[in-house]
């Protein structure tokens, strides 16, 4: 592809539509040239706000000569669109989770491969420069926590925490520990809606790396941190922050000291050090990542495989979910499905 702006269209402007056609409007190397949306007033509104127009439906995205696409529309519609809109030969960034259920996502990860396509997922904490920064760091972590606590809103209550809040963690765990999972144990509960509003996890990898992880959206403060341990070292991510510190004990002057303790009284050495980030909007990020792909015909650092396994283990984790419910009896308390 020449150096010409990549032409683009967002197809679903809710909340998060809405902000790819904001971001879209000035990332450089991209042309907006409209939206697509069930309702036409939000379409007119949004269109108008950002100064773009409103295109009439799918089939306008190949008359118009559309490049790339995000796709924010519900999960329950993102195989039967995506996989169209690929088959058209148009790039596609799909919200997560990529699909309903693994059988979708591998209808949408089968359409992207006919079409020799660009299928990229948007887990857009993926992008957070702190989580950026943690990837050249981490070795062989053996422990995390990882806490992702929110404030209500009535936004997204027809999907599980899970699906909705975790999977962001389950997408970045995945990516850092890269290992076969071999136990995993949850428990959550609905609190305010019909669907899990909050629950934990602790998973086992193969290489014994253990995680354990907490979503809510019924939280009292807004909490999205992560810490891990490796030897020698711990790593503290903060996400909202965009700031990672690592904290290290110097190997060597531990060693010399159990070994010789009274030629060396000193106690082992613990350095604090805050690893370089450079601040950026994660969709922002993200956004320029899929433009790349696409003028590049590139794999995404996120692609339709990774999007696959973190809806796999995210399913995992509401399977336990309700095999907790259903052995400690929740009755009422129980979730009313699986999603």
């Amino acid at each position: 592809m020449s150096d010409k702006p990549i032409r683009v269209a967002v197809v679903g402007v809710g909340d998060f539509g809405r902000n790819h056609v904001r971001v879209w409007r000035e990332i450089e190397g991209a042309e907006l040239v409209g939206v697509i949306d069930t309702n036409p007033e939000r379409a007119q509104k949004i269109a108008a706000e950002f100064g773009t127009r409103v295109l009439r439906d799918l089939d306008a995205l190949t008359s118009d000569g559309i490049d790339a696409v995000s796709l924010a529309v519900p999960t329950a519609e993102h195989a039967r669109i995506g996989s169209r809109i690929l088959a058209a030969g148009i790039a596609v960034l799909v919200e997560k989770p990529i699909a309903a259920s693994l059988a979708e996502a591998d209808a949408l990860i089968a359409a992207a491969k006919r079409s020799r396509g660009i299928l990229q997922v948007g887990h857009v904490e993926r992008f957070n420069p702190a989580v950026v920064a943690v990837g050249k760091i981490v070795s062989r972590p053996m422990f995390f926590e990882i806490h992702r606590l929110g404030i209500f809103s009535p936004r997204s209550l027809d999907i599980d925490v899970v699906y909705d809040v975790m999977i962001h963690d389950l997408d970045i765990l995945l990516s850092l520990v890269n290992a076969p999972v071999v136990d995993l144990k949850a428990v959550g509960i609905p609190v305010i809606s019909e669907k899990v509003d909050i629950a934990h996890a602790r998973v086992e990898f193969e290489t014994g790396t253990v995680a354990n992880l907490t979503a809510s959206r019924v939280s009292t403060e807004r909490v999205r941190k992560m810490r891990f341990f490796q030897e020698h070292e711990y790593v503290s991510l903060d996400f909202t922050r965009q700031d990672v510190l690592r904290v290290r004990v110097d190997a060597s002057n531990a060693k010399a000291s159990v070994a010789s303790p009274e030629a060396n009284n000193a106690q082992p050495k613990i350095g604090f050090e805050k690893v370089p980030t450079t601040p950026e909007e994660p969709l922002r990020a993200e956004l320029r990542s899929f433009l790349e792909s696409v003028r590049t015909r590139k794999q995404p650092i996120v692609d339709g495989a990774a999007g696959r396994r973190a809806l796999e283990l995210a399913d995992r984790v509401m399977s336990g979910i309700l095999e907790h419910a259903r052995h400690v009896q929740l009755s009422s308390f129980a979730p009313q499905d699986a999603r």
